[in-house]
């Protein structure tokens, strides 16, 4: 199938391969905290995200980039450069080149368990695991059996007060919102 078309197969890939092969690319750039992300056309082939890359264009992540986000700016700079891909293809003058074998990643699809927020891990990974997952699945916790769905945190670090507490521990706030007491701090 991949070798019936002329030109044969491109795709949009939602990541600077080869860091974030896979189904979840998005997701995961913003749950490792990555600085930068973006688009490759790539030449599909066999392998999952291996082919040669056609063009790629980077996008800098704010601080408080969600999936949602930065999917929104990914879909319009995958259009630009789908376009313009298709427009040096017909004039002849793609230069494939082979993704490098170092920085290879892996963009496992997201799995609802993940979004169950463990307290134990430390507020930075945290807050980015709620970004993460925001808008699908969300991320979530339980309060007094009631499933409540987190779109938002801000780390504290282990000087607020009660952060030494058991994690999960809901501490007392003034911000008008929960804090609660994670591994290294209070989110």
């Amino acid at each position: 199938v991949l070798a019936l078309p002329r030109l044969g197969c491109i795709n949009v890939h939602a990541s600077l391969l080869p860091r974030w092969r896979g189904a979840a690319p998005i997701h995961r750039a913003v749950e490792a905290g990555d600085d930068r992300s973006g688009i490759t056309i790539m030449q599909m082939d066999a392998g999952l995200d291996t082919g040669p890359m056609l063009l790629a264009e980077g996008v800098d992540l704010a601080a408080d980039e969600t999936t949602g986000t930065l999917h929104d700016r990914l879909a319009a700079l995958g259009g630009h450069l789908g376009v313009q891909a298709l427009q040096l293809a017909a004039e002849g003058r793609l230069a494939p080149q082979a993704q490098p074998d170092a920085g290879i990643t892996y963009a496992h699809k997201i799995d609802k368990a993940e979004a169950r927020i463990d307290w134990s891990r430390p507020a930075a990974e945290i807050e980015r695991r709620i970004r993460a997952f925001d808008p699908f699945p969300g991320a979530q916790t339980t309060l007094d059996g009631a499933v409540l769905k987190v779109w938002r945190a801000r780390p504290l670090g282990d000087a607020t007060p009660g952060a030494a507490a058991a994690p999960g521990t809901v501490l007392p706030s003034s911000e008008g919102g929960l804090t609660v007491a994670c591994g290294d701090g209070a989110l």
